[in-house]
């Protein structure tokens, strides 16, 4: 039996909420050429086939932000289904932790699925073009 049917896809990602002393969140932009362009995310994103959870955190970020991280807890586990252009079904399950420490210096990435990365104050964050999971997350768990 095909546990995906035609139209249906489903990706396991891997999140992190990171937060400095002054309160701020760190969070990335989705690419122009992304069907969400422009909208805002927390750092991280799919998990590799035989990945762990952690691994794919670190890679991701590092990737994203030039920040290599130091995963904490696990936080919690979001799930959601939207619509892809086109009419397909897209579930997403998003691993969420806490990030406790990071190393390095804030750089967007470059020919990536994101363009930007800065620090923003929670409470603007809540109110920016973000995802719904990034809101949910950060209300939930920071």
């Amino acid at each position: 039996m095909d546990r995906h049917p035609p139209g249906r896809r489903q990706r396991v990602g891997a999140y992190g909420i990171c937060l400095n002393a002054e309160g701020h969140v760190l969070l990335t932009r989705a690419a122009p050429w992304l069907s969400v362009a422009g909208r805002w995310f927390l750092p991280g994103g799919g998990i590799d086939h035989g990945e762990d959870p952690q691994q794919a955190l670190r890679r991701e970020v590092a990737e994203e932000t030039g920040l290599d991280v130091r995963i904490g807890d696990l936080l919690g586990v979001l799930s959601d289904v939207a619509e892809l252009p086109g009419g397909s079904s897209l579930h997403t399950i998003r691993i969420i932790f806490g990030v406790t420490r990071w190393s390095g210096v804030l750089r967007p990435e470059t020919g990536g699925s994101t363009d930007d990365a800065r620090w923003v104050p929670v409470e603007d964050a809540l109110s920016m073009p973000v995802l719904p999971y990034v809101r949910t997350a950060l209300t939930r768990y920071r």
